[in-house]
C-alpha cells in the first residue's frame, strides 16, 4: 500500500482548504486534524473523510470563516452556538474552554449546538486528557440506524468518546460509534475489500453479514450490543438536544444532508482529589491487570483502549501514513 509522509499530506489538505475559503490559521489547523486522524490510524475520519468536506464547502453546508460562540451559561456550563461552521475547529475551541471550567471549577461542560460534523471524536478526548483532564464527549448524528426492533432508520450511531489520562501521555481513551461499527469503518473495509471481523449489519435478504458494502446499501446498521446500544443512542441524543437546546437526530434528518449536529463536552480535572502520581497509579494497575489477561490466541496481546492508536502514530510517523490511491489521488486532483 502506498503511504506518505505526514507533512505532506498537511500541506496538500492545506492547500485545498485555503482554496475552498479557510484563512492561513485555520486551513494548517484543520489540515493538521485530518492528517492526525490518518497518522493514527483512524483512516475513515482522516484522507478518506476529506473529499466529503469539500464537497459540503461547495456546496455551502460549512462556512470556513464563522465561529463557535458562547450564547449563555452559568457556572461550569455554557451552551454554544455552532453557526454550521468547520466541525472540528468549532468542537476544539468548545473542549478548550470545557478544560479551562475544568481548571476552575473542577468540571467543565460545553453544549455546542448548530455545528458540523466534528470528524474523528477521539481527538477531543486526547486534546482533555494531553491536558490532564478527565474527557468525556459525544456528538449526534443523522438518522443513520433503526432503533432496535425497527426496519427504518429513527436514531444516530451516535459516537461517544471516554479519555483517562496518564502524565507519560499513555492515555486511555475509547472512541465508538454506539453502532457496531462506524459508516466510517465500513467504507474504508470495502474499499481495502476487507470483511468485518464480526457481524456489522444486515445485508438486503435481512440476514446478518459481515460484507460492508451490503451494509451500507441497507443502512441497517447493527445497534452495539444490541437493545443496549440503541437505548444509549437516544439517550445521548435528549441529553445533549436538552442541553443545547440544538438540533435532535430526529430534525438533522430533515437537513437533506448532516449538518447542524450537537455535540457535548466534558471535562474533569482529576488533580482537585488527586495528585498527578495517585492518578497515574490508579490507572496504570488497571491497565497493567488488562494487559495481563490470557490472550485468546497464542502468541495474541489485549490492548486498553487507546493503546493501538499511539503504536499506528508510531509507525506512520517512521513510515509514513498509509492511503488508498484513488483517494489520495482525488486529494491531489482538487
Amino acid at each position: 500500500m502506498k503511504r506518505v509522509p505526514y507533512e505532506v499530506m498537511v500541506n496538500e489538505f492545506e492547500r485545498v482548504l485555503t482554496k475552498y475559503g479557510f484563512e492561513p490559521k485555520d486551513a494548517k489547523a484543520s489540515a493538521e486534524l485530518f492528517a492526525q486522524n490518518s497518522m493514527a490510524g483512524v483512516y475513515s475520519h482522516g484522507l478518506n473523510r476529506f473529499p466529503r468536506v469539500v464537497e459540503y464547502l461547495k456546496k455551502g453546508e460549512i462556512d470556513p470563516k464563522v465561529k463557535a460562540e458562547k450564547i449563555m451559561g452559568f457556572g461550569a456550563f455554557e451552551r454554544w452556538d455552532g453557526h454550521r461552521g468547520f466541525g472540528p475547529l468549532n468542537a476544539k475551541l468548545a473542549m478548550d474552554r470545557a478544560v479551562e471550567l475544568a481548571k476552575e471549577f473542577g468540571m467543565g461542560i460545553i453544549a455546542l449546538g448548530n455545528n458540523n460534523h466534528w470528524m474523528r471524536g477521539g481527538s477531543y478526548g486526547w486534546q482533555a486528557a494531553d491536558q490532564g483532564c478527565i474527557g468525556i464527549c459525544w456528538s449526534n448524528t443523522c438518522p443513520n440506524m433503526p432503533a432496535w426492533g425497527g426496519m427504518d432508520r429513527k436514531i444516530g450511531n451516535n459516537p461517544l468518546i471516554f479519555a483517562v489520562p496518564r502524565s507519560n501521555g499513555e492515555h486511555v481513551v475509547i472512541d465508538c460509534a454506539v453502532s457496531q461499527f462506524s459508516y466510517g469503518k465500513l467504507e474504508d473495509c470495502r474499499l481495502k475489500g476487507q470483511q468485518l471481523p464480526v457481524p456489522g449489519g444486515y445485508d438486503t435478504n435481512g440476514n446478518l453479514t459481515t460484507d460492508p458494502g451490503e451494509i451500507e446499501k441497507t443502512w441497517r446498521v447493527l445497534p452495539m450490543g444490541y437493545w443496549k446500544g440503541s437505548g444509549i443512542s437516544i439517550a445521548l441524543d435528549l441529553i445533549a438536544t436538552v442541553l443545547s437546546n440544538g438540533n435532535s437526530v430526529q430534525k438533522i434528518g430533515t437537513f437533506g444532508d448532516e449538518v447542524g449536529l450537537t455535540q457535548i463536552m466534558i471535562a474533569i480535572d482529576p488533580t482537585k482529589g488527586n495528585s498527578v502520581e495517585l492518578t497515574d497509579e490508579i490507572v496504570n494497575n488497571i491497565v497493567a491487570d488488562v494487559k495481563s489477561s490470557i490472550p485468546v490466541k497464542e502468541g495474541g496481546e489485549v490492548y486498553y483502549p487507546g493503546e493501538l492508536e499511539l503504536l499506528n502514530i508510531k509507525q506512520n510517523k517512521e513510515e509514513g501514513i498509509p492511503v488508498i490511491e484513488e483517494k489520495w489521488e482525488e486529494v491531489l486532483n482538487m
